[in-house]
């Protein structure tokens, strides 16, 4: 793998493709006209997304999806299963949502390319979500499901290597997740992660703390929004399980971490890259122009090449 290098190429306000420029003044537009997220709460942003209602590609659905349910720290746990027969590896995917939104059957078109093309069982855990449960009850439920996979992935699926990663929030709970396993269960049972447009600093990078309102799927107000609902019991912004940008990270998998440069948590990424290979990590960072924030689940000229990329990396 080679060493982390950063292209000053790539944030150069022309580097974008057209249809990235594109996409991104429309978003802009259809933002500028929609009610405020924050002033409807997040009830009625779930149950708009339900209709459709945003702007990332939620369908369609998995013909082959079946749920698999789990004993949780607070009641069952459902893990979403889109599986071929005999797959290759185990595929334990966190979804985006600021901790706050987002359902497990959300990434269903991503997952699926994953299960069809490279012939993984994907497996996206259902977790509690801010405010109404807030810290450390997403962590704990996907803490949960990964030591499932780790002990029950091989005599359930037939596949012994291991993956894990998500997007946003999920990247987010992916790279907690590796920590907790390593410290508090000896295990490091994971091969493989996928770290997308993650948020590891709750305190908030300069770029998150510089985008203000710009309308293009995640400000900085959301950012701190998002946090606020997570973590509401005074915890301290720097401790590890919390922004995963401050833990020893030595000892974990190899990891792919993506995102576009106009995305506000872009030094999320750039610096838990850095983090990572300087703990002595392999790490492959994949940056691009013009794209927001999980561009990956946008319809953008960059997703396809940049999914590529990712589904190369777990592939091996």
């Amino acid at each position: 793998m080679p060493p982390i290098a950063i292209d000053p190429a790539v944030f150069a306000p022309d580097a974008a493709p057209a249809g990235t420029r594109a996409l991104a003044d429309t978003l802009i537009e259809k933002a500028s006209g929609a009610p405020d997220n924050w002033s409807l709460g997040p009830a009625e942003v779930r149950a708009r997304r339900e209709r459709g209602i945003t702007p990332f590609i939620i369908g369609p659905k998995s013909p082959r999806a079946e749920t698999l349910t789990i004993d949780g720290p607070d009641g069952l746990l459902r893990l979403r299963v889109i599986a071929p027969e005999n797959p290759s590896a185990v595929y334990l995917h966190f979804h985006s949502g600021g901790w706050t939104l987002g359902t497990f059957d959300q990434d269903d078109p991503r997952l699926e390319r994953l299960a069809s093309e490279l012939g993984f069982a994907c497996l996206s855990a259902e977790y509690r979500l801010s405010p109404e449960s807030p810290y450390p009850a997403g962590p704990d439920d996907c803490e949960t499901a990964a030591l499932w996979v780790a002990h029950e992935a091989a005599p359930r699926f037939g596949a012994d290597r291991l993956l894990i990663g998500g997007e946003s929030a999920g990247a987010h709970l992916a790279a907690v997740t590796l920590v907790r396993l390593r410290d508090r269960h000896g295990l490091t049972p994971f091969s493989r992660a996928n770290l997308t447009a993650g948020s590891f600093d709750l305190g908030l990078t300069p770029s998150a703390r510089l985008f203000g309102d710009q309308k293009l799927v995640l400000g900085t107000r959301d950012v701190r929004m998002f946090a606020a609902n997570f973590l509401q019991n005074g915890e301290d912004l720097s401790d590890p399980d919390v922004s995963p940008l401050y833990a020893d990270l030595s000892g974990l998998p190899p990891a792919i971490f993506t995102v576009g440069t106009r995305d506000p948590l872009v030094d999320d990424t750039l610096f838990m890259a850095a983090r990572w290979a300087a703990a002595g990590n392999e790490a492959e960072l994949s940056v691009w122009p013009g794209s927001a924030h999980v561009f990956t689940s946008l319809p953008d000229p960059n997703a396809k090449p940049a999914f590529d990329k990712v589904m190369a990396f777990l592939k091996g």
